[in-house]
């Protein structure tokens, strides 16, 4: 038999790592190439499409829990990802858990979808932990997860402390009246929050009474979703109320709500006035 070379991949050069990166996956080169080997990241790292890399849509992939863990061992490192896809894919609870562990390290995410994955309140627990420490994310869109008024609670707490995110979704999930009062006391603290969507949470009029309390107090939300929450007259003239102390909010959304035409217009009234600018 004749004797045959064979090569370390390790071994190769540059060059031909480069061609062998080409036909791989921004995903494969980001979460299962590096950390084989410390010429290797260096090899990727030098790699121009990984170095440029800055928005990843793993959207309706299947990565479950596995993947989500080989994605935060990456996101713990990477200095290029800015915008993170990783909606329908059930990643559930446990894929939770560690991408909440790399938020506390990542320092350029700034937009993370994480959209239907089963989350609940447990996987929302561990992601609230890491928006404590992120000080780089503004936008965390957790719509349609299983998120009730316990994992409100946790996100509550979180934007007491976190000052950097600016728009969350959090609507299509079980959140109600006592997770309503848990966010609202958060909104009363919070200073960076501009955008809240949080429409289909069935909150009804007494989620409406805590939201319009933290408008009494909060100076920074400008937009507020609250369509299809179940909220009738009584309600919404506690909106009216904390509306009339508050100068900031400029778009709030009432559709599919029992509201009868002259709150309203009352709110609508409120809504133009901060819109436009001018002081009370």
């Amino acid at each position: 038999m004749a004797n045959q070379t064979i090569t370390s991949f390790l071994m190769l050069p540059v060059e031909l790592v480069y061609r062998i990166l080409d036909h791989q996956t921004p995903y494969t080169i980001l979460c299962t190439m590096r950390n084989v080997c410390q010429r290797f990241n260096n090899i990727i790292n030098s790699y121009h499409p990984y170095q440029t890399l800055t928005a990843l849509n793993l959207s309706s992939n299947g990565i479950g829990a596995l993947g989500a863990q080989h994605l935060a061992d990456a996101l713990r490192h990477n200095t290029t990802l800015t915008t993170l896809d990783v909606g329908h894919n059930e990643i559930a609870k446990v894929g939770a858990q560690h991408l909440g562990d790399a938020l506390q390290y990542n320092t350029t995410l700034t937009v993370l979808s994480l959209i239907r994955n089963r989350i609940g309140d447990v996987g929302l627990q561990y992601l609230a932990a890491g928006l404590r420490h992120n000080a780089t994310l503004t936008t965390l869109n957790l719509a349609r997860n299983g998120i009730d008024g316990v994992g409100a609670q946790y996100l509550g707490d979180a934007l007491q402390h976190n000052t950097t995110l600016t728009t969350l979704n959090l609507s299509g999930n079980g959140i109600r009246e006592v997770g309503a009062q848990h966010l609202a006391a958060g909104l009363r603290h919070n200073t960076t929050l501009t955008t809240l969507y949080f429409q289909n949470n069935g909150i009804g009029d007494v989620g409406a009474q805590y939201l319009a309390d933290a408008l009494l107090h909060n100076t920074t939300l400008t937009t507020l979703n609250l369509a299809g929450s179940r909220i009738r007259e009584v309600g919404a003239q506690h909106l009216a109320t904390g509306l009339r102390q508050n100068t900031t909010l400029t778009t709030l959304d009432l559709w599919e709500n029992e509201i009868g035409d002259d709150v309203i217009h009352e709110i609508d009234e409120l809504v133009a006035w901060n819109k436009s600018g001018r002081k009370r």
